[in-house]
């Protein structure tokens, strides 16, 4: 079924994070603007453990049981998202090239390091493997994303072997490991909840808590029918964020917004038709948090900052809605046009159709 509360969610985040990055380019006296937008990055949070929980009710099922099953996911999940990626790591490409010649300058060099493009090329720049974020800065993400992808057996087999508890010790595992290299110096951030360079093994303990979500709203016998308490756990999460709280206590908050809405949706999908105008951009969140740095480059760094901020004729705020408006142009225009054709065309060449036979419900 499709989760539209969880859907606008996940926009939310890629919204959040986007006018955050354009903050970078406002006129002294945005600080606290910026300040309060940069306290909902636990938002990405969430990102990582709705893909956890979409993933698991779709594919707890079939994957590792049905022959081929897992080559067919990896497949159909790389062709989907990598032809984007590999667009807007181009793009920062051409960028780190006019960088070596001189054409343009910037106060951040080691952003594109030509030493960490294999790393991106391969996704696996999130890994431990790089120090700093480079190229299309935030396809950290993807890159973690794409470790969940290829560990997500462990979490299937841990299920379907010892059930809800195996999937607890999975995500109990994650976290544990995670703090000890914190403490231990490994992790070279304070708290692994804002690793970035390290984020695959951060977006693992996400995933394993999301799906630990999808299988308890699953099996749940509440009616509970009305989308209300999902909402205000949400905003409760928010609250804790805006407010700096105990970043487990966010967590687990975000958690708990997951499993009501989503039980909410199971027992009464008619309850958020209100959001289905949001789907056109809700169904493009990936394309929102991927092109919006290229959007960034270009309108901000040299329209905004070149061009238009020296001329005094507009204000950034009233600019800054010129880039935000084109990201969700280009972004739907990607899906349309280019990454759902890719998509198709690749998994066609590749024999990666969806099988025909009907999906069993998830044991």
């Amino acid at each position: 079924m499709h989760f539209r509360t969880l859907e606008i969610w996940r926009l939310a985040a890629a919204l959040t994070v986007m006018m955050w990055h354009f903050l970078r380019y406002a006129p002294p006296g945005h600080e606290a603007a910026s300040n309060a937008l940069y306290r909902l990055m636990p938002l990405m949070e969430m990102f990582f453990m709705i893909s956890g929980f979409l993933i698991m009710l779709r594919y707890a099922d079939t994957l590792m049981a049905e022959p081929g099953s897992f080559r067919r996911f990896i497949v159909r999940r790389l062709a989907r998202l990598y032809p984007l990626y590999l667009v807007t790591l181009l793009f920062f490409c051409v960028v780190a090239a006019a960088l070596h010649f001189g054409l343009v300058q910037t106060q951040q060099p080691e952003r594109y390091a030509w030493a960490a493009l294999p790393a991106n090329l391969l996704l696996v720049q999130a890994w431990g493997l790089t120090d700093n974020l480079t190229f299309n800065y935030v396809s950290w993400t993807l890159s973690a994303e794409w470790f969940c992808y290829l560990a997500l057996p462990v979490i299937v087999l841990a299920y379907r072997r010892h059930g809800r508890s195996g999937l607890a010790v999975v995500a109990a595992s994650a976290v544990s490991g995670l703090e000890l290299a914190v403490m231990l110096g490994w992790i070279p951030f304070p708290s692994w909840l804002e690793a970035n360079t390290w984020g695959a093994y951060r977006a693992f303990a996400d995933f394993a808590l999301g799906a630990m979500v999808a299988v308890a709203m699953r099996d749940s016998r509440l009616k509970l029918s009305s989308h209300l308490p999902g909402w205000l756990t949400f905003a409760l999460a928010i609250a804790a964020m805006a407010t700096q709280q105990n970043a487990y206590v966010i967590v687990l908050l975000l958690a708990a917004a997951m499993f009501l809405a989503a039980l909410a949706e199971r027992n009464n999908p008619d309850g958020a038709l209100y959001l289905k105008p949001l789907h056109p951009f809700g169904r493009v969140s990936f394309g929102i948090y991927m092109i919006h740095p290229v959007i960034e480059t270009l309108l901000l760094a040299l329209v905004w900052r070149k061009l238009v901020e020296p001329l005094e004729v507009i204000g950034f705020y009233t600019f800054w809605l010129l880039p935000a408006a084109t990201v969700l142009v280009v972004a739907m225009a990607s899906d349309r046009y280019f990454e759902g054709p890719v998509s198709q065309y690749l998994n066609s060449r590749l024999g990666m159709e969806k099988p025909k036979a009907v999906r069993r419900r998830i044991a």
